[in-house]
């Protein structure tokens, strides 16, 4: 028996849980027509065979009509959900994994033009920041009717084999009728009274015991602590957790700190990348020591190291490692087996929640097998027969390349120009917020020592030295260099500089400084946030209605926190049409896509952030060596199967290109474009 604490059995209720390592609820957004289908069921079913004693999946499964699912929820209010949650039951069930699901009904966090166009309801007259949904106050026969919805939903669940349910109760409508600063209602579920706001959630866990008995596990995820002004306090949230406890209907407290309805809120109680680890378990533990009760928690954190210190000194019962399992979903086999060196790390990056608030579906910035199970391996199958594989760049792309191929059993060879790898993600890392960027490329590179890949660095690769190892396969992953020209034009700004030149620290920032951004990623703002540091005057612009937008919500908090305070302005629906000199100063002809009116402005620095141009010289030289003219059959890519074209029978390799060496795109797609390439090489 392992002494390790996250290995440890847990008893809760009559359910024995084989370890204190759990996922918490979250919604992927795999659902197909609102069922948790085959997807939904191969994500939670990757992470039960691996060892995970706890899936509770949703977040959330809503429970009624009025409640329209902006996240892609699971529709728990309807009955066919019940064959498909037996399924998503029975697979974790046949791993030893215990599985639950949150339950919810939205309140104002949702949108009245979704699903059936059903007015938002709250017991607040405001909008949430967030959903921008004004909803309507709810009246007696509403709050009777979501009682009841919650029961069904409960019944439900039940009936499709899940251990038990977890309502939500942050920043959704349950706890918007708690918080003193969003509930407007009077009469007895409103008022001042704690014991008035309370009374919803109370009256929904009477109906649900009622509807499926005491033996039936129900537990909360609820904020103890609004960290707010005029909201619930940290004493209140207290109060509510010994009531919750003495009420004999909770079985499990699941703590959350802050709350949700704006982006930087939200970023407070799901911190990324930059901000510290676990800020909210030593508020869980105090909770645990108040009540008694058994205690869940997450909130970033993403390593071993701080989910068995949490155990270990009694803070919570069950640790909850979300984002750390969509990177690795076989943490705790690795735990097990003594490999936590092998555990891929979440970089904090939360690529996953910024999609999904995007009204995308969730994916690991540098694991694309999460969420794609089906088709995607998370452990690589040795290949028939070893080949050389011959990969030029060691970014993101060809690392991942050349750690897919030597798990393959090939051997592989890569070459560098720079003395380091890492291609774009070493820029990225000289943020000091976005450091953790490095692990993506730290973790491939142990990985490929382990494996024997052999690099070369300060090495420009040509023909010669790639003919010369009478490669197989060759994957050219050359990435790119910053595009000056601007739109529709082939010509480059002589007289700009890129974002990468900021960052790199190779330009200095201006006084007077103008960053065009035409791509709307992270370069353009980590230069602003550069010569705002340095006390410059700077001008975002962009030619969209919105800046930034492929950065999104979570990521776009710590930058508007960096430059709130600093000289710097946004400017949107304004396009960078010339540059040209005005004495030492630089003049920019503006102009707009929405009109033909146009303007010049001066500016002693113009950096301007155009994504790249691919790097494809030795690609076009080789492309007439190789056998299929580096053609890609994409039919094949998509389905699983080997690249077979053939274009020249006498060509001596395969020749392929990955990541930015095609097109300027991101991480997550340059690794992509790895692994489903390499995965059948």
């Amino acid at each position: 028996m392992s002494r390790d604490p996250l290995l440890q059995p847990y008893n809760l209720k009559h359910l024995t849980l084989k370890n204190r390592v759990m996922t918490t609820s979250h919604e992927p957004a795999y659902p197909e027509d609102g069922m948790p289908k085959d997807r939904y069921r191969a994500y939670h079913e990757e992470r039960a065979k691996a060892g995970v004693a706890l899936a509770m999946t949703a977040g959330s499964a809503a429970v009624s009509r009025d409640s329209p699912p902006v996240f892609n929820n699971i529709l728990a209010y309807k009955d066919e959900v019940v064959p498909w949650i037996q399924n998503l039951t029975d697979a974790c069930h046949e791993n030893g994994c215990a599985v639950m699901i949150q339950l919810t009904h939205l309140g104002r966090r949702t949108r009245w033009d979704k699903g059936d166009w059903l007015p938002s309801i709250s017991s607040s007259k405001h909008r949430e920041p967030a959903h921008k949904a004004f909803p309507k106050l709810a009246e007696d026969w509403d709050i009777e009717r979501i009682i009841a919805d919650f029961a069904d939903a409960t019944e439900r669940m039940q009936a499709g084999g899940m251990d038990g349910i977890e309502l939500q109760v942050y920043g959704h409508l349950l706890d918007q009728f708690w918080s003193p600063l969003t509930n407007d209602l009077e009469g007895p579920y409103g008022g001042d009274s704690l014991d008035t706001r309370m009374r919803l959630l109370m009256d929904v866990l009477a109906g649900i015991r009622k509807r499926v008995g005491n033996d039936f596990i129900v537990g909360l995820r609820y904020t103890a602590d609004e960290a707010e002004d005029g909201g619930i306090t940290r004493e209140e949230g207290i109060e509510i957790s010994k009531r919750l406890a003495a009420s004999g209907l909770v079985d499990f407290l699941n703590v959350v700190r802050g709350r949700i309805h704006t982006d930087p809120a939200m970023t407070d109680v799901i911190p990324v990348q930059g901000m510290k680890n676990a800020p909210h378990l030593d508020f869980a533990g105090s909770v645990r020591k108040a009540t008694g009760m058994p205690v869940f928690h997450a909130a970033k954190i993403p390593d071993v190291a701080t989910a068995r210190h949490a155990v270990a000194q009694g803070l919570v019962d069950m640790v909850g490692m979300t984002r750390a399992h969509m990177a690795d979903p076989h943490i705790v086999r690795k735990i097990i087996e003594g490999r936590e060196h092998d555990i891929r790390p979440c970089v904090g990056a939360t690529y996953c929640l910024d999609r999904i608030y995007a009204a995308g579906e969730a994916l690991c910035i540098h694991n694309p097998a999460t969420g794609r199970e089906l088709t995607m391996p998370h452990d690589i199958a040795p290949a028939p027969e070893p080949r050389k594989v011959v990969i030029i760049g060691a970014g993101p792309a060809g690392l991942e390349a050349a750690r897919v191929g030597a798990e393959r059993g090939h051997h592989i060879t890569v070459f560098e120009l720079q003395p380091d790898p890492g291609g774009q993600i070493r820029l990225t890392a000289q943020n000091q917020r976005r450091r953790e960027m490095i692990s993506i490329i730290d973790w491939r590179m142990a990985q490929c020592t382990e494996r024997d890949v052999e690099f070369h660095f300060n090495t420009w690769a040509e023909v010669d030295d790639v003919i010369g190892l009478n490669p197989d396969v060759v994957i050219v992953a050359t990435g790119g260099l910053p595009n000056t020209a601007l739109f529709e034009s082939s010509r480059e700004q002589p007289l700009v500089v890129s974002a990468w030149d900021m960052i790199s620290g190779d330009v200095k920032p201006g006084q007077d400084v103008l960053v065009y951004d035409e791509s709307g990623d992270h370069p353009a703002l980590m230069a602003a946030e550069i010569a705002a540091n340095s006390g410059s005057k700077v001008e975002v612009m962009t030619p969209d209605r919105i800046f930034a937008p492929d950065i999104m919500a979570m990521n776009l908090v710590p930058y508007m926190r960096a430059l709130q305070d600093k000289d710097v302005t946004f400017t949107v629906t304004r396009r960078l049409k010339e540059v040209s000199r005005d004495g030492n100063r630089l003049k920019a002809t503006i102009g707009t896509d929405y009109s033909d009116h146009r303007y010049e402005r001066s500016y002693d620095q113009i950096v301007v952030n155009y994504g790249i141009l691919p790097l494809t010289d030795l690609y076009f030289e080789l492309k007439p060596l190789s056998s299929n003219g580096g053609e890609v059959d994409h039919a094949a890519l998509i389905d699983g199967r080997p690249q077979r074209m053939t274009r020249n029978a006498d060509g001596q390799f395969q020749l392929f290109r990955i990541g930015d060496a095609v097109s300027a795109r991101n991480t997550h797609a340059a690794i992509y474009d790895a692994l489903r390439l390499m995965k059948d090489v």
